[in-house]
């Protein structure tokens, strides 16, 4: 009886120590084929010594080391391995001596990693604390150093001696990672990781070398100091110059995501912050941004098998780099605008609001910029967006968001039959033509050319006011018939005189063009829309955030608000559930009420009605 007794209670222990052998990564890097400029310098990495820096998220007593030589062609042979505190951030090779120690794999002190390779190190006992700088020294036999596994972009010096040697005295400098995976530490079960998928902006262009202040960096000390999320790693997955879908550097985030954010360990959150090098290339913008996005719902139900939370940070504006066009700023605004009302998404980190100019949102405020090119940011443009993630992100307890959407028509849109804006007063002037081909059976057909200035008497003007939710750019969509380049112009305002006109809108059949886009604050705003060539032929207009250009007939005419000062007298009042259902009896819920008034305008609001 004692004997079994014995083997219970060491069989407890034992389960013990298992269930406390939670691993949990404290730093990462994602891994490509380095460039020829990016490989090591002379004297190389064969039978020579390389001391690495790198900053760990959170601390811990047991440590172990992942190396890789996944994109090498040949193998890489290591001798030996120490870890040591580092005196600095990279800005020299000196270490806390007393605190070296030597790693072991498989209980050997070396190891070879075959092409395509990697190598986990035994555990170590190794106490680091919270954004400690530990230093990475291996000692290397037979090694390439013309077909390496590393990762160029590390914003960090590391040093390159000849021979076996622990002296790094006189080394060669070289601001680049090499062979070097993760770091992880054992840490408690409440312990996790945040993997961030990204390409140079996550990488760190444009932050301070040897500094470590990108802005995963500033979010890692964030969490640190905020005592619920002081268990929280965070690993910077970043690739300058990478791709989602195709090109780039290093392998795409489509192919790589299994392994950067997947594969790490103890990972619980995952954010999702990519595409602008995709559309900075994109033939068409929509298009690679809808492809972008099955990318990002792939992943996302993947992490949720997995139980993992996972976050959207929308992309920042690159207006003034030659990235940009008017089609890829819709690429833009369609990623973002899925990011900000998707279901399946956990939540929201909104980049693009932190940074962008708000006299000019597609651009970045300018005293963020690096180097002028309009795309990286500065230390202290990541200084905003690290400080601009709300931590209460990790420390959700919400269950997983959907794994899938139901598809919308077209999303969120104003639909205006252009009939509608015609009155008593406005838009007189145009001929109001009967047809079964367009939206309602009816069109508005410009009988007079205006096209030397914008007119100002009504009778020539559409207006309508309308009210956004969200800040955010806007879209004004067209649904036209203009046969010739003689008779396919609008003069067309938001919010000012109509000193701009959209031209270029030929079409043999009722088609749907864009006349109108900017940036619009949450609130009321108002649409004016005059003819500027006769013969012109308008059908239906759209106000959206979808930068997609809408087809068909468009979604059901919304009951438009009119400028309140053009009405006479109202004649009938009428209430719509938000489907669109008319009531005839009140219900104590949402609905729009509109009013029409006998000039033939027509204000709707939304209210809630009590019987």
């Amino acid at each position: 009886m004692k004997k079994a007794t014995i083997i219970f209670a060491c069989l407890l222990s034992a389960i013990a120590v298992m269930a406390d052998n939670h691993w949990v990564g404290t730093w990462g890097t994602a891994p490509q084929l380095v460039e020829r400029n990016n490989n090591p310098p002379s004297p190389g990495l064969g039978n020579n010594s390389l001391r690495q820096i790198v900053q760990v998220s959170i601390g811990g007593e047991k440590v172990r080391l992942k190396l890789t030589n996944e994109f090498s062609t040949g193998d890489t042979e290591i001798k030996a391995v120490e870890l040591a505190l580092a005196k600095t951030a990279g800005s020299s090779y000196e270490i806390d001596e007393a605190s070296t120690v030597s790693l072991t794999f498989g209980g050997n002190a070396g190891v070879k990693m075959p092409a395509g390779g990697k190598a986990v190190s035994d555990a170590v006992d190794f106490h680091i604390g919270n954004r400690e700088n530990v230093a990475i020294t291996i000692h290397y036999g037979s090694a390439s150093s013309t077909s390496v596994s590393g990762h160029p972009g590390s914003r960090t010096t590391s040093y390159l001696k000849t021979g076996n040697t622990t002296d790094f005295s006189g080394a060669v400098k070289t601001d680049h990672w090499y062979n070097i995976l993760a770091l992880e530490v054992e840490a408690p079960e409440t312990a996790g990781a945040v993997a961030i998928l990204g390409n140079s902006i996550t990488d760190g262009r444009g932050s301070t070398t040897n500094q470590q202040n990108r802005w995963a960096d500033v979010l890692s000390r964030r969490l640190l100091a905020n005592e619920p999320t002081s268990q929280v790693g965070v690993l910077n997955m970043g690739i300058g110059g990478n791709c989602v879908l195709g090109g780039g550097l290093g392998p795409t985030a489509s192919n790589r995501y299994k392994r950067d954010l997947l594969g790490q360990e103890g990972v619980k959150w995952i954010i999702l912050f990519e595409a602008v090098n995709d559309l900075g290339g994109a033939q068409n913008g929509v298009q690679t941004a809808k492809r972008i996005i099955e990318v990002y719902k792939q992943i996302i139900r993947e992490a949720h098998q997995k139980g993992i939370y996972v976050f959207g940070a929308t992309i920042t504006p690159f207006k003034g780099n030659n990235y940009y066009t008017a089609d890829h700023e819709k690429g833009r605004s369609t990623i973002n605008q899925w990011i900000r009302t998707t279901k399946m998404l956990d939540g929201v980190i909104d980049f693009d609001e932190a940074v962008r100019n708000p006299q000019d949102p597609e651009a970045m405020q300018s005293k963020f910029l690096f180097e002028n090119d309009w795309l990286h940011l500065n230390a202290n443009g990541y200084e905003t967006m690290g400080s601009c993630i709300d931590l209460n992100l990790f420390t959700k307890t919400d269950p997983l968001a959907a794994d899938d959407e139901e598809e919308e028509a077209y999303g969120e849109a104003l639909w205006i039959e252009a009939e509608d804006l015609r009155t008593n007063s406005y838009g007189t002037a145009f001929q109001l033509v009967e047809d079964g081909a367009a939206s309602g059976g009816k069109y508005l057909m410009t009988v007079t050319q205006t096209s030397n200035a914008a007119p100002t008497d009504k009778a020539y003007m559409l207006t309508s006011t309308f009210t956004v939710a969200t800040s955010s750019t806007y879209y004004v969509y067209a649904r036209v018939l203009c046969p010739t380049w003689d008779d396919d112009s609008y003069w067309v305002s938001v919010d000012g005189p109509m000193n701009n006109f959209a031209n270029g809108l030929q079409t043999n059949s009722w088609d749907w063009k864009e006349i109108y886009q900017g940036f619009l604050q949450a609130g009321q705003h108002q649409l004016n829309l005059a003819g500027r060539e006769d013969g012109a032929c308008l059908d239906k207009l759209c106000i959206t955030t979808n930068p997609e250009t809408p087809s068909g007939m468009g979604g059901q005419a919304t009951p438009t608000a009119i400028s309140p000062n053009r009405h006479q007298q109202p004649i009938s009042m009428e209430s719509y559930a938000i489907n669109g259902m008319r009531l005839t009896t009140q219900q104590k819920s949402p609905i729009i009420e509109v009013r029409r008034f006998d000039d033939g305008t027509i204000i709707s609001r939304k209210m809630v009605a009590h019987p």
